[in-house]
Parts: C-alpha cells; sequence; structure tokens
C-alpha cells in the first residue's frame, strides 16, 4: 500500500528543479505522488496551507510538510 505525496510549486524555476531531483526521486512504490502547480490552481491553496506548506517548492510526505528551497512565499501566491 503507498502513502500520498503531494509536491507544491509555483512553476518557477526553483520549484521546477526541486520537481526533477526530489519529487521524481520519490519511491513509487511506496508514494504515490501528486503535482499541484499553486500558480494555475488556486483552488488548492487552501489544501497546502492546512497541510503546513509556508512557501513553495514544497512536498508533503505523510501529512508532514518539507520546504525544499524558498521559490515564492504561500501568502504570494493568493
Amino acid at each position: 500500500m503507498s502513502s500520498k505525496a503531494i509536491f507544491y510549486h509555483a512553476g518557477c524555476p526553483v520549484c521546477l528543479d526541486a520537481e526533477q531531483n526530489v519529487a521524481l526521486a520519490l519511491d513509487q512504490q511506496r508514494y504515490k505522488l501528486e503535482t499541484v502547480h499553486l500558480g494555475t490552481d488556486k483552488s488548492r491553496l487552501t489544501d497546502a496551507i492546512k497541510a503546513g506548506v509556508k512557501s513553495v517548492p514544497a512536498l508533503v510526505l505523510d501529512g508532514a510538510a518539507y520546504h525544499i528551497n524558498f521559490g515564492a512565499s504561500i501568502d504570494d501566491l493568493k
């Protein structure tokens, strides 16, 4: 049984680099990865905030938010 992982980003170069190097390196047998572009899908901002995302790119694993680098503040995406 796999857990869900959500990679939140805003499409910036920092985010895209993180997606290539971190999110896609996840063990696909262990995690089912969903990628959410908060720059184009504003409806998911509430979910990201509830998960503890403060900036993007961020990876949410097993309910915990991990901030990979600083591309944009979540407030800038609102």
